[in-house]
């Protein structure tokens, strides 16, 4: 995997080719352009100068300097995060929000979750949106990451084919699902990428006291949830997904939803800031930027009316200030 050195030098190059390539100077287009500020105590309405000087007695009126523009911030982020964030087409809406807002530049690192906090706790990355509550809370504990704030939720849902050989509707509970498929030995694709995901999913097996590691029925893609719901919507076989990629990728699958609604099953993200005092390349400043802009109550209504136009319904709910939701 690329260290945090090696992808910001592939940024600079690309935006030194893209610099070159335009005709421009590539240091000064990335500076925020600054509106001149007109001096108030020198500067005077036409009018009134025209006033004095053919002998009037008007006195001159001072133009009112424009309101300077607010100074944005500058440098790039390393945001690690879980495939589930971007597959769903949410930090298609939120990044460059953010960007435009602050002036950041954010560079998107979507893997599992598992993986996001492993690259952020080399210092490889600035900040994480991770959806693995046990990883993250190791995470803070070993010192590598401060100020976990809770983001949003949704769920996790248990999909297959419709015509199926387990009897996944006829569950109510999420382990006894997987007791119903391991049963029929029917076709599970599982992430195995050690992401939120795949972590929920161990945990139900667990619960069920079935190893599924080894069997000819249990696959392991080792790839992210949009990669693995087509894998698993070819092979005509059954996967764990959180709700918002299945809803966003459901078009192009044979694939339908068999169970839902299980406490088990409930998808909770957190943001965490990588601890500048372990690692001191970190930026931290940037880091705590985006934790504070993604809990701020406008972007929460953002990210809780997304989906609504296209799917009928939130992918995700906000929950920044509110209680850990119970699950």
């Amino acid at each position: 995997m690329m260290n945090r050195r090696s992808l910001l030098a592939a940024i600079a190059f690309v935006s030194i080719f893209a610099a070159f390539a335009c005709g421009g100077d590539g240091d000064d287009a990335s500076k925020t352009p600054t509106v001149p500020t007109v001096n108030a105590t020198t500067e005077l309405t036409q009018s009134a100068i025209n006033t004095q000087e053919s002998g009037g007695s008007e006195t001159p009126t001072r133009v009112p300097g424009p309101a300077t523009q607010p100074t944005k911030a500058s440098g790039d982020i390393i945001l690690a995060t879980t495939t589930s964030t971007q597959d769903s087409g949410l930090l298609d809406v939120l990044v460059p929000m953010f960007e435009d807002e602050t002036g950041y530049t954010v560079k998107t690192v979507a893997v599992g979750s598992g993986a996001a906090i492993e690259q952020a706790s080399r210092g490889d990355a600035d900040v994480v949106l991770v959806h693995s509550p046990a990883a993250e809370k190791k995470m803070v504990e070993d010192g590598n990451g401060i100020e976990r704030t809770l983001v949003m939720h949704n769920d996790f849902i248990i999909v297959g084919p419709a015509d199926g050989p387990a009897a996944v509707k006829d569950q109510e509970r999420a382990d006894d699902a997987l007791k119903a498929i391991a049963g029929a030995e029917a076709k599970f694709i599982s992430r195995g990428d050690d992401s939120g995901t795949n972590a929920l999913e161990l945990k139900l097996w667990t619960a069920t006291t079935i190893d599924p590691a080894g069997q000819s029925w249990y696959e392991e893609t080792g790839q992210g949830m949009g990669a693995t719901l087509q894998i698993a919507s070819q092979k005509a076989g059954y996967t764990i997904s959180d709700r918002a990629t299945f809803l966003a990728q459901e078009a192009n699958l044979d694939l339908e939803i068999l169970l839902d609604g299980d406490p088990g099953l409930l998808n909770v993200y957190h943001v965490i800031v990588v601890n500048p005092d372990v690692h001191t390349n970190v930026n931290a400043a940037g880091a705590r930027a985006f934790a504070v802009w993604i809990t701020r109550a406008d972007i929460q209504q953002i990210i809780g009316e997304f989906g609504v136009a296209d799917f009928g319904e939130p992918l995700f709910f906000p929950d920044a200030g509110k209680p850990e939701p119970a699950g």
